[in-house]
């Protein structure tokens, strides 16, 4: 029998931008943070160990390509595991699983140690940054729901940064330091894994589940949190209709081919285009750069200045693309930002001035970074709650082969059809991606994840809401 009860949704859609957001938002944050460090700071490492082993370019493209590796199967499983074991256990796992392989990893006497150390640990950063997005976006209501996502995605470029500040001033210091430098990039996880003991599990997989008083009992209890700062809730909008209030059945275990069903392909088929395009560009851009430059006569690669913008450029991508989420919809930011992109490459492939150079290295490093603000809070949005981590995660294990296939095809072009010839494929790439989700990709904008997931008619609580709890 049906228990007339509010459902999970309606109550955590009421519900305004809270302390309780706020920490959450930290420690997914913090997740992505150390993340971005963690693969970020191989880059450095690299030469050191290069030195240290003796190794030939083999070695050393192995050593570069095995976090990515790692993040295939780590993508691949979590999605899987997600949601059938649910988002808090298994990101915990992956964040244990990342930490000790990366401290073991500075710990290894051979390359052949401290690749599998890298395999591991790309498993784990992989699988805790699948997890971490649709796991947050259960949380937020709709109304700022693109904000906090992209704000989320943004924490990336603190990585970045970080990896590159610490990779110029520690790993120089001596032929071991570069071991100090993966250290650190994994110790201060320890502390976010004890912080996030404190996290609960997804009310909203839960009632999916079938698990309705454990769900209730959480959300109960973010309601009380929310309370004790604003004071008594409003009511339950008269939009949370009878159909939204009645407890539903659970939903069928589903997998993998459910994505390729009648009902998702096309979702499907654009998050995965999306994913690739983005993942390869990227990685194309980040990885040969330096070298290409150089291998053109430009110097100013060699300068950390040159590395250092370009890593800066990313954090006003991200909260620049966070705060449009909202306000334009995911959509059409990722469309524009894909776009600004494939523009910044063109020009990138024309400049000669390393002013120019600087400028137009720093403004694909903006659009490209925007587009993943987009890209994480769009797509756990358009995959319903069953299917949801594994909609993010065979979405970034697409991104992960586009960067594993970056620096192999990067290497055939330039010497073929040089500078021009490596952006213009950037170029079209970015293009056809915002071309794809411009024609092809649903709104998401200012809609519950069960309206998207449905299509049905149930609207999202008004702005009004947020006026009701002012000071």
């Amino acid at each position: 029998m049906n228990e007339a009860l509010p459902s999970v949704s309606a109550r955590l859609e009421r519900l305004p931008f809270s302390r309780f957001h706020l920490a959450l938002l930290v420690m997914g944050g913090l997740g992505y943070t150390f993340d971005a460090m963690d693969a970020a700071i191989i880059a450095f490492v690299l030469p050191a160990v290069k030195v240290a082993w003796g190794l030939n370019s083999l070695h050393v493209g192995l050593l570069a390509a095995g976090t990515s590796a790692g993040g295939i199967l780590g993508a691949t499983l979590a999605g899987w595991l997600g949601d059938r074991l649910g988002r808090r256990s298994v990101m915990m796992w992956a964040l244990a699983l990342y930490c000790s392989a990366s401290v073991l990893s500075s710990a290894a006497t051979s390359w052949q140690m401290f690749l599998l150390c890298r395999i591991i640990a790309g498993v784990g950063t992989a699988a805790e940054s699948v997890i971490i997005a649709p796991f947050l976006t259960e949380f937020a209501p709709s109304r700022f729901r693109g904000r906090f996502a992209g704000a989320l995605a943004g924490c990336f470029s603190f990585g970045y940064v970080g990896a590159a500040i610490l990779g110029a001033s520690v790993v120089p210091l001596s032929a071991q330091a570069w071991r100090v430098a993966v250290i650190a990039t994994a110790a201060p996880v320890l502390m976010l894994l004890w912080w996030r003991r404190a996290l609960p599990e997804s009310p909203r997989w839960l009632e999916a589940r079938g698990r309705h008083a454990e769900a209730g009992k959480i959300v109960s209890g973010i309601e009380a949190r929310v309370a004790r700062q604003f004071g008594p809730l409003p009511p339950l909008a008269a939009s949370a209709t009878a159909s939204t209030i009645i407890k539903a059945p659970p939903v069928p275990m589903s997998g993998y081919r459910q994505l390729w069903g009648r009902t998702l392909r096309r979702r499907t088929a654009v998050a995965w285009t999306l994913w690739f395009s983005i993942g390869f560009s990227y990685y194309a851009f980040f990885t040969w750069i330096p070298s290409l430059l150089i291998e053109s006569g430009l110097t100013v690669t060699k300068s950390f200045v040159f590395s250092l913008a370009i890593s800066v450029a990313q954090i006003p991508g991200y909260f620049s693309a966070a705060y449009f989420n909202d306000h334009w919809g995911r959509r059409t930011v990722i469309a524009a930002y894909m776009s600004m992109g494939a523009l910044s490459a063109l020009l990138f492939a024309f400049a000669k001035a390393e002013w120019a150079l600087m400028l137009c290295g720093m403004s694909l490093s903006l659009f490209i970074n925007g587009v993943y603000a987009g890209l994480y809070s769009y797509t756990p949005e358009i995959f319903p709650t069953c299917v949801r981590t594994m909609g993010q995660g065979s979405s970034t294990a697409i991104s992960r082969i586009g960067a594993m296939l970056a620096p192999v095809t990067v290497g055939i072009l330039f010497p073929l059809y040089g500078f021009s010839g490596v952006f213009g494929l950037t170029t079209t790439l970015l293009a056809i991606g915002a071309f794809c989700i411009a024609c092809l990709g649903i709104d998401t904008k200012n809609r519950s994840l069960e309206d998207i997931e449905t299509g049905g008619s149930f609207k999202t609580i008004s702005h009004s809401i947020d006026n009701e709890f002012a000071r």
